[in-house]
Parts: structure tokens; sequence; C-alpha cells
């Protein structure tokens, strides 16, 4: 009995099978494709943002500072801090005659003006020349009293103004000027306009004031 010969495949079946492997595998390709395409949108959009970031912040880090607007001051306020000018202490025989007392006097003087403040170091031997000699013709009851140091603080202002070239009137002086001008005939008396003498130093402060 001879053996019945092996059947064989249809011919029609493995174009199939070869087809399906072809589509399984271009659906595989397609998913890969996909898949990776998206992956790379995500990562190339979070590199964007990063980016971004990245140059905003280095942005921030050069952009220039808001600077604060100066405030305007009006006519009558200080443009600045006072500039005070310290001397050193005086120590002086004053002029009582009837006992030997002296003065020990520290003083420091405002300048309306810094640069002021720096030329009166050229001048400070004139200066303190100037505030000896008012000191030396007080008395002690003369400065003892919130007037004779009122009136001293006054004289050692002109006095040490002068000391740097400045001319500076005296009240008396002043007034005696403007009482001859009212007593002069009306005929001759002309208006004049009044000039005030500049003096850069504004105040004179005491550091301290001791008479023995």
């Amino acid at each position: 009995m001879s053996a019945a010969p092996a059947a064989t495949p249809a011919e029609g079946d493995a174009p199939k099978k070869g087809k399906k492997k072809l589509i399984i595998i271009g659906a595989v390709v397609a998913l890969l494709l996909v898949g990776g395409g998206g992956a790379f949108f995500m990562m190339k959009k979070n590199a964007d943002a990063e980016a971004a970031a990245a140059e905003g912040d280095e942005e921030g880090d050069h952009a220039p500072a808001k600077q604060a607007k100066k405030p305007e001051h009006g006519k009558d306020d200080h443009k600045g801090p006072p500039t005070f000018v310290p001397l050193d202490p005086f120590i002086v025989n004053l002029a009582d005659k009837d006992s030997e007392r002296f003065a020990q006097v520290g003083v420091s003087l405002q300048v309306d003006d810094a640069k002021v403040g720096e030329e009166m170091k050229a001048y400070m031997p004139a200066i303190r020349n100037a505030v000896l000699m008012i000191l030396s013709h007080k008395t002690s009851e003369e400065m003892l009293s919130a007037e004779g140091k009122h009136k001293l603080a006054e004289e050692i202002r002109r006095d040490a103004a002068r000391a740097m070239g400045y001319e500076i009137e005296d009240p008396e002086d002043e007034e005696a000027a403007a009482k001859a001008e009212e007593d002069a005939p009306k005929k001759k008396k002309k208006k004049k306009k009044k000039v005030e003498s500049y003096n850069p130093i504004v105040h004179v402060h005491y550091s301290n004031f001791i008479i023995q």
C-alpha cells in the first residue's frame, strides 16, 4: 500500500500570510513613528520652555534696577545735610578786673556749603585768632547770661567769616546807616535797595562752655 502524498499548501495561502506580516510590521513601525514623534514634540516643547525661562532669568539679571526719583525740595528746604566744622577748644583768660577768671569754650561752625567747610581748613589759623580775640575781651559776667552767649555766637559768626575775606557789616553800623538815611533831607534822600552781606557761616554751636 503506497503512502499518501503530503498535503501541499494552497497557492493562495503564502501570499496571504506574507501580506499579514507586512501589515503587522507596518502597523508597528507606524506606532513607533507616531510615538517617537509625539515624544520628540514633547521633548522639544519642554526644551523651548526651559530655554525661554533661562533667557528671561538672564534678562532679569542684566536689567537695570529702577532708581528712586530724587525728591524735589522747596525754596526754603535744605538741599542736603548740614555741614559742621568743629574748632579745637579755646582756653583763654577773661577780661575780669577783680579776679582772675578763664573760660574753656568749644565751638562748631555750621556752614551752608560743604565746599566752604573744606575751604575753612586753609583759613583755620586766622579763624582761631579771630575767636581768641573776641573771647579775651569778654568778662565772665558777659558770658554767663543767655543773652551774652547769643551775642558771643553772633560775633564769632561775623569775625570768622571776615577772617576768610568776607565783608560783613556790624549790626550797629547797619542801624547807624539806616538812621542817617532817615534823618537826611527829603530832597537828597534816595531810596536805596538794601544789599545784605553774604555770610557762609549759618550758625555757631557750642560744644562745651566752662567758666572758672
